[in-house]
This record gives C-alpha cells, structure tokens and sequence, in this order.
C-alpha cells in the first residue's frame, strides 16, 4: 500500500510540474504565434474580435507591400553584413583582450579592467554624441562601418570572456610555450578550443545587441539604402495609418535569424555562460 501511494504522490507531482511546464511553454510562445498570424493577414483582421487564430492569406501581398515600402530585402541584406561581420570581429576582439586580461602581468593591468568595468556602467546614450562627431569628423557617416565600429570591444563581452579564460591552467600554456608555440598559436590552437562554450554565449550575446540595435544605425545612417532592419521597421509607423500586417511580418523576418543563431548554439550558451563564475 505504501509503495503504491508514494507512486501515486510521484505521478500526481510529475503531472503538476509538466501541466504548469506546459503552461509555461505556451504563454511562452503564443506571442510568437499571434506574430505569425499578424503577418499573414490584412490589418482589419487583427484586431477583430473574436480573435483571428488561423494564418489568413495575405501574407505575400503583406510581403510585396513592406518590400515596397522599406525595400525588404535590402534591409535584411544590410543587417547581415552589418550584424556578422560586427559578431565575429568582436568575438575575436574581446576574447584577445580577455585572453591578456586573464594571463598576463602587464603594468595597469588591474586599473585598465577596473575602467573597463566602469565602462559598462556608462549609459549607452551619453556616448552617442562624441561618437557621431567622431564619424563625421572622419567622413564615415551613413557607411557600414560607421555602425559596426564604435562598439567592436564591448566591455561586457571582454569581462565575460576574461572570466572563463581564467579558468585555463596556466601549466597548460607553459607546456605549449616549451614546445616552442609562439603566443598566436597558443591563442588559437590551445585558448580558443577550449572556449568553445564562452565563444557561443558572446557571439549570441553580441549577435542580438548588433541586430537588435535601433538608436544608433538610427542617428548615423541617413539613406534609407542603407537602413538595418529596426530603423526600416520604425519608418512603418506613421502619422496617421499604420499597417500593422506589414509591422508584424517585417518583427517575423527580423526575429527568424536570431532564433535560429541561438538553436545553432543553444549547447554551448548555458556552460558559456556559467562559465564566468570561476574563482581565481
């Protein structure tokens, strides 16, 4: 009788724990739905009541209307080059300098990284007019690498990937240092294999800042050739009507590359990410 009521107690648990999972997971993605179901119907059919839960059948015609009006493709096009291309150059950036920050003695060493650390605590909006005086004086103005520059050696990224670099044996890098390895093969060959999980958690992290990114594109691009998906989608919203069809496929398209970035890497995020809680 015993055995049977604790089966019983563990079957009601598990049933509990996975209705309120389930629970979960649907409040969780019904806002993805409704955005899926915003995409593929006109703007009258939103808002109706009751509610419109099915896909419609306007979602090429929602298609060729926000191509029109934003040029699409282009923009999407715009965002990749801008968000990769600023994704892996700063990935290489700050694990080189979390790399120096975590192995090696260099005089100011602890007074650089304090002010690194202060550097995250600065609003993101006090920099926006030095650095826009900084790419005019320059003549970078409304260019690709206007956006993807100023923020290459993110100081978040650079503290994350100094915290799991710390937890690399330093007997391991003197062993490869008398086998005659120089300090950039040691980096690449021996340092960032290692890092594989903390290079994900930082290219997930940096990808979604850069592709997300609205204030600045906004303030340093001024073609609309040249807009990147938030900038492109915020020219939607006008005075008097708003087609919120279009709105809900351009938040589609620009939400699909970075759900698929995260599961390409979701294995590695998690360890990347705890990763920085080692000890010294």
């Amino acid at each position: 009788m015993t055995n049977n009521k604790n089966k019983t107690t563990t079957i009601l648990k598990k049933t509990g724990l996975y209705t309120l999972l389930g629970i979960g997971v649907f409040l969780s993605m019904f806002p993805f739905y409704w955005m899926f179901i915003g995409a593929t119907n006109p703007s009258g059919a939103i808002f109706s009541m009751p509610p419109n839960l099915v896909p419609g059948d306007h979602f090429f015609e929602n298609l060729r209307n926000l191509n029109e009006n934003v040029g699409i493709w282009r923009v999407i096009m715009n965002s990749l080059i801008i968000t990769l291309t600023f994704t892996v150059v700063s990935v290489m950036i700050c694990s080189a300098a979390g790399f120096a920050f975590a192995k090696y003695q260099f005089k100011g060493r602890d007074p650089i990284f304090f002010m690194l650390l202060l550097a995250i605590m600065i609003p993101y909006h006090v920099t926006l007019i030095p650095l826009f005086e900084l790419m005019a004086n320059v003549g970078w103005l409304n260019t690709y690498q206007a956006v993807i520059l100023p923020h290459l050696a993110y100081p978040f990224a650079i503290f994350l990937m100094r915290q799991n670099m710390r937890s690399i044996p330093d007997s391991l890098l003197e062993a490869a240092r008398v086998d005659g390895a120089g300090e950039m093969r040691i980096f690449f060959t021996v340092v960032l294999p290692t890092m594989r999980p903390a290079l994900a958690a930082v290219a997930i992290f940096l990808f979604m800042f850069q592709w997300n990114n609205f204030l600045w594109p906004l303030v340093v691009l001024g073609d609309s050739s040249m807009y990147t998906l938030p900038v492109a989608l915020s020219s939607l919203v006008g005075m008097s009507r708003i087609d919120y069809g279009q709105i809900m496929l351009g938040t589609t398209l620009s939400t699909l590359p970075i759900m698929v970035f995260f599961l390409l890497l979701q294995r590695q995020f998690i360890s990347g990410i705890l990763g920085g809680s080692v000890k010294e």
